[in-house]
């Protein structure tokens, strides 16, 4: 699992699911995404969002699940 650089999806066209799921978080959040934010703010996105994709992992895991 080879990847070019940190913005480009492990997984062959994920990318669009991957943003689709950046601006829910960031709704969630109560934040907009964009270059007048902090990078605080849009940092706090991809922290949740990788929280959130660990958390699917290992509940899915815990049963001998494959992902």
């Amino acid at each position: 699992m080879e990847n070019k650089s940190s913005n480009t999806p492990a997984a062959q066209g994920a990318k669009q699911s991957l943003d689709q799921f950046k601006y829910e978080v960031a709704n969630e959040m109560g934040l907009q995404l964009g270059g007048e934010r902090t990078s605080r703010e849009n940092g706090s996105v991809g922290g949740q969002m990788t929280k959130r994709m660990i958390q699917f992992a290992e509940e899915h895991l815990k049963d001998g699940s494959k992902i």
